[in-house]
């Protein structure tokens, strides 16, 4: 249809930019001009639109400007901002809460993996137990544990492009059912959601009722000033700055290839999001008299948050699915399913908010950017921090997890 396979390749920055800063600023006026976008977020409408851009061959699934400029700045640069209002004396007591149902959704991942194995040991997958074990990896950490897992034991084999398109797609189609659980009653009326009624509360209905949606009125015009966004810019530039200074210098003072307990710590205190968040939660608490009075840093984080929405919908091609990994497709459904399964089953038993169930299986699946982001797109400013604290957790444990599962599935 194209000549170069894409309306706009993924060197043509301008375009490419333009297109993903329209778009999210539609979703963020969709979302509070009419109350069906607002019921599904704006995020989500992002998340959707890159889908269907990148399907029907307008974009590239990959592109500088969404690893360089997304994942390189805005990222970065949005956590510490959306983490000022994070005082560390005030999130404690929920983080040892998130702890526990982390834990429960990691051990819900390391089951599905293994029956996503059971079930597809009779088909023809190549790098089944491999391919399973490096997902392990993934959906308890992330992405550098998915590359750990992968290096170990499908290093040049096609499998792994295949896999991440799987995982790419099923990420997208996933992240549609986190955001959309908050609004269906089923879950409100079986879990408690106080994060969820702290929104609504803080509302003013004088605000509401002259605003088409709630969003619109949760995020109503507010004072802000030129020192307001040069300070924010400048303490998040350094908070990132010196958290990747101290991960690098810290992945390099201890081995990573020593023994069990150094892999674990270079892995997890190499991590830049591990500093960037501890210095983000420093500043918040010790200097909450001096940060509370810098305004507009949850907008301007929660707009980078946006567009990282949209990068994430960006790699999942549908056609490349269908074409290379339908099996996978179905390793990763499986291990997906069951790990939302754990959280909300035990959630429920062992009475944990919806809130905390959501991003604690967001957190496993996706990773702590991910589930700081819905955190964020929802309002729950509270568990910000605590989302991030277990995501970076996982990194420290994923990779372990996803080896004990090869040699598991090795022998059966």
């Amino acid at each position: 249809m194209f000549p170069n396979g894409t309306l706009f390749t993924a060197d043509q920055t301008w375009p490419l930019l333009a297109l993903m800063c329209g778009w999210v600023a539609l979703s963020i006026w969709l979302e509070q001009k009419y109350k069906w976008a607002s019921k599904i977020s704006g995020a989500i409408i992002a998340l959707i639109g890159a889908l269907l851009f990148v399907n029907l061959k307008i974009i590239p699934t990959n592109a500088p400007i969404f690893d360089d400029f997304v994942w390189g700045f805005a990222v970065p640069l949005a956590i510490p901002m959306l983490l000022f209002r994070c005082n560390l004396k005030k999130m404690w007591k929920d983080t040892g809460r998130f702890l526990a149902i982390f834990l429960i959704g990691s051990v819900g991942t390391m089951v599905g993996a293994v029956l996503a194995f059971l079930l597809l040991k009779g088909t023809n997958l190549q790098n089944l137990a491999a391919s399973a074990a490096t997902m392990t990896g993934s959906y308890i950490g992330g992405g550098v544990n998915f590359s750990a897992v992968a290096s170990q034991y499908m290093a040049g084999t096609d499998t792994i492009g295949s896999l991440t398109v799987a995982d790419n797609l099923l990420m997208a189609l996933y992240f549609f059912a986190l955001l959309a659980i908050p609004t269906w009653k089923f879950f409100a009326n079986k879990f408690a959601h106080p994060h969820m009624d702290e929104v609504a509360a803080g509302v003013d209905e004088a605000e509401l009722k002259q605003a088409e949606t709630r969003a619109a009125a949760f995020w109503g015009r507010k004072e802000i000033s030129l020192k307001d966004i040069a300070m924010n810019v400048a303490v998040s530039a350094i908070i990132v700055f010196l958290g990747k200074l101290v991960a690098g210098w810290i992945a390099g003072l201890i081995p990573a290839d020593a023994n069990l307990i150094c892999y674990m710590l270079n892995n997890f205190l190499g991590s830049q999001y591990v500093w960037i968040t501890t210095f983000s939660i420093l500043v918040a608490t010790f200097g909450e008299k001096q940060i509370t009075k810098i305004s507009g840093s949850q907008e301007v984080g929660t707009y980078l948050i946006y567009l990282f929405f949209f990068v994430i919908g960006c790699p999942a091609s549908i056609g490349a699915l269908i074409t290379d990994a339908p099996l996978l497709l179905v390793l990763t459904g499986v291990m997906v399913i069951v790990n939302m399964a754990f959280c909300f089953g035990f959630g429920k038993i062992f009475k944990f908010n919806l809130e905390e169930i959501i991003l604690a299986s967001n957190a496993n699946i996706g990773g702590p950017t991910t589930a700081a982001a819905m955190a964020i797109s929802q309002g729950w400013t509270k568990l910000i921090g605590p989302a991030m604290l277990i995501g970076t957790f996982g990194y420290a444990i994923g990779t372990y997890l996803g080896t004990l599962i090869y040699g598991l599935l090795s022998i059966m």
